[in-house]
């Protein structure tokens, strides 16, 4: 009897353990078709100042910009995007453990030449464990992808670029690709490679004014900014997109839980009514001798 109601309390523990993970995995889905809206709209807008950005610099032969000079790096930018909270499989993990290998690169430099700019709270834990600072606090923003909680961050690196405070700036986040798969993805914000933007593009049909140039140094950084805010998104869609697949495979594993538990509280409960029988058929036998 003791096992019965052991098994019992289990089968009650699993399926109270399932009601939470199928109701996160209903949040999260909800919160994924959400933020794939966003990207789907922030998409086409993003390939049409891309697509400016490549018709002015097909106009310029030898375009010389302080966002694309390169330096020897001295001193490092890191914006790193993870989650506030856990549950969402490798989602955080991945993120940190490529955080370390980026920063073990940049170890020459000493800390006070790495600045890390964490977008979620793992990760700016993750910071504080390697004995590093993290330059602000943006755990209210990383949940809540919008422009106007970006830009600040972007024409913050774009300043310190500028200033030659830092010397490069470093994004780190998770591509979203589809619903069962994100990758990490590390690459340079700044300074911005240009050159590989350049394309053959007819430009006699538009009308460029002032100059291409001008146009240019107010262009670069909205693409900066708008860079950010799609990362930010891209990194966002790309947890709920984890934390839903990871909620869907704890749900079906309690499902197979609760069969096996069932099966064996079952079989439990037949062998002890099977033995109550015998007791009783042994007593009446005993009684009738």
């Amino acid at each position: 009897m003791a096992e019965l109601k052991e098994i019992k309390s289990r089968l009650q523990s699993v399926r109270s353990t399932q009601k939470i993970t199928s109701a996160m995995m209903m949040v999260s889905s909800a919160k994924l078709q959400k933020t794939q809206h966003i990207i789907r709209d922030l998409y086409p807008y993003e390939q049409k100042l891309y697509y400016l950005l490549q018709l002015l610099l097909s106009q310029q032969e030898e375009f010389v910009s302080p966002f694309v000079r390169q330096r020897p790096v001295g001193r490092v930018a890191i914006v790193a995007f993870s989650s506030n909270s856990s549950l969402a499989g490798r989602f955080n993990d991945d993120i940190t453990d490529k955080l370390q290998a980026v920063v073990a690169s940049y170890r020459h430099l000493g800390n006070d030449n790495i600045l890390i700019y964490p977008i979620g709270d793992k990760v700016a834990k993750a910071t504080r464990n390697m004995g590093l600072e993290a330059q602000g606090n943006f755990t209210d923003i990383s949940e809540k992808p919008a422009y106007k909680n970006t830009q600040p961050l972007a024409d913050e690196l774009t300043n310190m670029f500028l200033d030659k405070t830092v010397d490069r700036a470093e994004l780190i986040y998770h591509h979203f690709r589809s619903k069962g798969s994100q990758v990490i993805v590390h690459e340079p914000y700044l300074p911005v490679n240009l050159k590989s933007e350049k394309r053959d593009i007819p430009v006699d049909q538009y009308i460029i004014d002032p100059d291409s140039e001008s146009i240019l140094h107010l262009l670069i950084p909205k693409v900066l900014r708008l860079k950010l805010y799609t990362i930010h998104s891209d990194s966002v869609t790309s947890e709920h997109a984890a934390r839903m697949t990871a909620m869907q495979i704890a749900t079906d594993n309690a499902d197979n839980m609760i069969e096996d538990l069932k099966l064996e509280y079952n079989k439990l409960r037949q062998e002890s009514i099977t033995n109550e029988l015998l007791d009783i058929i042994g007593g009446s036998f005993g009684r009738s001798s």
